[in-house]
């Protein structure tokens, strides 16, 4: 395959949609010769965060002299971004060897499967990515969970240490009504007389948290707020915004549990200031002040406007641009969202299960938001609120990581992932 071509076998196995269950993923590792037990892991579960914390784990374990890799979704511009080696997307061609190798196995498996059962995209692309972390030979990887935990595709690994950065109420059709019950699915990951790492949670998620820890023998740690423990103090993080410090101080605490050992206080210093993170809190230009953030739910939203006065430093007029998926929680979304805008323009990204950009107005209209306009391409909706905002002024783009992957892609040409 090159490059092209196993962009689109992915993009290919869309049509088959998100299955749960995990047989046909253990046949595709079983098929591959189970690469996900040739390197240590770390496994990342919840409903906000878990990106950010992923790469900050993995650049603080690099910096400790391991060889380190991580898996995280979704992307912004390629596929390859969601796999990366010593801090570095995997080069095309070594992507295109892992899911040619992928696809093989898949092709395999498929023979085995009942009649219109078929992998899956996401099963593809992990058993890829555990197959070219292998074949890179890292010392350790840290796996970001895609959905829930449970039934995921990454819930084959052997980790030894677990980490769960919040809960929120997500895709509860199929993780359950309440967060005692999302938890649950998320926390399904824990193994064995492992460690879990977790942060402050609501206190029906803390039982829960317990209850998982207790039930597999697991060392709970309850990682120390940012700059409360020496390895957070005084530290200056890269990544703009105080939810940015929530996840540092969860991936310090994750790190020093996987080494097992304080952390070299240099170390955490150099991936503090040296990491950033793609789409989240990303600022794109300075006049006017345009940022980029890939929030989609309640509690991101909140946490981004929590965020907004250290970046933004009061620049007015504030202009949102929003582009929400239909399965969200779209009310409480800008419901967060609408309280700091002077001005809001509503679009569509590319992902066909995003909603009108009229059905979003209407709702903003509902809940007494700003001054608003429809724009429906994401670029020209941008390009409007700059001119809205005016040099002086700030522009926010957020509702959806897709919403940034159309703002961010090289070719709007290109056919985006909509999984």
């Amino acid at each position: 395959m090159t490059f092209a071509e196993a962009e689109e076998y992915l993009l290919g196995l869309e049509l088959f949609g998100m299955r749960f269950g995990l047989d046909r993923m253990h046949k595709l590792i079983t098929a591959l010769g189970m690469p996900q037990r040739r390197f240590a892991s770390v496994h990342v579960v919840g409903s906000n965060g878990k990106s950010s914390t992923t790469r900050f784990i993995a650049a603080i374990l690099q910096r400790h002299g391991l060889r380190t890799g991580s898996y995280t979704s979704p992307h912004l511009r390629s596929f390859r971004e969601r796999i990366e080696v010593c801090e570095q997307s995997v080069p095309q061609e070594r992507f295109a060897a892992a899911v040619q190798r992928a696809a093989q196995a898949a092709a395999m498996v498929e023979r085995t499967l009942d009649a219109g059962d078929r992998v899956t995209q996401f099963e593809a692309l992990t058993a890829a990515a555990f197959h070219e972390l292998a074949a890179s030979r890292v010392d350790v990887a840290v796996i970001e969970a895609g959905l829930g935990g449970r039934h995921d595709a990454t819930n084959v690994i052997p980790s030894r240490v677990q980490v769960l950065t919040g809960v929120g109420l997500e895709h509860t059709r199929w993780l359950g009504p309440t967060l005692a019950d999302i938890a649950a699915e998320k926390l399904a990951v824990v193994r064995e007389g492992a460690t879990l790492v977790v942060g402050d949670l609501e206190p029906e998620v803390r039982d829960a948290a317990r209850r998982a820890a207790a039930d597999r023998h697991a060392r709970l740690i309850t990682a120390p707020a940012f700059g409360a423990a020496p390895a957070t103090s005084g530290l200056a993080l890269g990544a703009a915004g105080a939810f940015q410090r929530v996840n540092f101080a969860l991936a310090v605490a994750a790190a020093e549990a996987f080494l097992d050992r304080p952390l070299d206080p240099a170390a955490v210093r150099s991936a503090a200031a040296e990491t950033r993170i793609p789409g989240r809190l990303e600022i794109m230009d300075s006049r006017p002040l345009t940022l980029h953030d890939g929030a989609h739910n309640p509690a991101g939203a909140r946490a981004l406007v929590a965020a907004l006065e250290e970046v933004s430093e009061g620049r007015a007029p504030l202009v949102l641009v929003a582009s929400v998926l239909e399965d969200k929680d779209v009310e409480g979304l800008l419901e967060a969202l609408l309280g700091v805008a002077d001005h809001a323009v509503f679009t569509r990204c590319s992902n066909p299960r995003a909603l009108s950009p009229g059905t979003l107005a209407g709702l903003s209209t509902k809940l007494g938001g700003p001054p608003a306009e429809i724009v429906p391409g994401p670029r020209a909706a941008v390009a409007r609120a700059r001119e809205l905002a005016g040099p002086e002024g700030a522009v926010l783009a957020t509702g959806s990581i897709y919403l940034i992957a159309d703002l961010v892609r090289e070719d709007i040409r290109t056919r985006a992932s909509v999984l």
